[in-house]
């Protein structure tokens, strides 16, 4: 039995339901539909789900936050072989994890192999599959949740101008491999997955089997180069930048000085305080 996990709210889930019907008919396997009405009530129905004894194939059925809310609605990620077929506004998970769109992705989990990939945990059951963390992109995050006209990415898009005009970092403390330091910092983000945003490839080493967290910390650059490192930022090159430090470890804390809010998977967390750590060799992914 293969479980898909609707995002009813992504446009293109009608047109893929369809396209799971007719592949999973061909096939001859058996399957079902699961989509709750809030994000809450999807966690609810999974965690009952994935109690069940046995191995469970669950397929999340839209972007980067269906995977999370899939993620962190499991009982047991050791005993889920998990799927995506990618139809969110950014997708940016789908990149690192080496899955195409559409028909593509379902002959990844029809024919494929569940490979083992490495998650974060968080306190209180959350759990990220890309990237958590805090700086300009939750400020995008807070001003495109309070936007009322528009769509995803036309909010997003005004979100992120207004952002870049007017975000001029924070505060943050942070502890990582023994290391306690604190900063004023553009991004600060804990990765397992390259890229987040819509396309922004903070940290191009990251791996998602290498039982390895890459923290990434940005300084907030001075008002008149800031231009000139967003231009890095956005080509993937900001870690060869003086202002960026990349480290390698296994779980860190970000706590922010002022302000209450994360992002995990571009959902935001109210919280001032990230700790991290990641998780391999439990779940598996059907991926490139």
């Amino acid at each position: 039995m293969i479980t898909f996990v609707l995002n009813p709210k992504a446009k293109k889930a009608a047109g893929v339901q369809s396209l799971i019907e007719e592949r999973m008919a061909r096939e001859g396997l058996e399957y079902e539909f699961l989509s709750g009405e809030s994000k809450e009530e999807t966690r609810s129905l999974l965690l009952e789900k994935t109690k069940e004894e046995g191995v469970h194939r669950i397929v999340a059925v839209g972007g980067d936050g269906t995977l999370n809310d899939v993620l962190s609605g499991l009982s047991d990620p050791a005993r889920v072989e998990l799927g995506l077929v990618p139809v969110g506004t950014g997708n940016d998970f789908a990149v690192a994890a080496g899955i195409p769109e559409g028909a593509a992705a379902l002959d990844l989990i029809v024919k494929g192999e569940a490979k083992p990939t490495d998650f974060i945990e968080c306190p209180n059951g959350l759990r990220s599959m890309n990237i958590a963390g805090l700086g300009i992109d939750v400020d995008i995050l807070e001003r495109c949740a309070r936007m009322k006209h528009g769509g995803s990415k036309g909010k997003y898009f005004r979100s992120l101008l207004v952002s870049l005009f007017r975000y001029k970092g924070e505060r943050i403390e942070v502890s990582v491999n023994g290391e306690n330091f604190s900063l004023d910092a553009y991004v600060a983000a804990v990765c397992n997955g390259v890229q987040f945003g819509g396309g922004i490839r903070i940290c191009p080493p990251a791996k998602l089997d290498d039982g390895k967290l890459d923290l990434v910390v940005v300084r907030s650059p001075k008002r008149w180069k800031l231009l000139i490192e967003l231009g890095y930022l956005m080509r993937g090159k900001i870690l060869s930048r003086p202002i960026s430090r990349h480290i390698l470890c296994e779980e860190a804390r970000i706590v922010r000085v002022d302000g209450n809010a994360v992002q995990l998977d571009g959902e935001i967390v109210g919280t001032r305080v990230l700790d991290a750590k990641i998780v391999s060799g439990k779940l598996k992914m059907y991926r490139g």
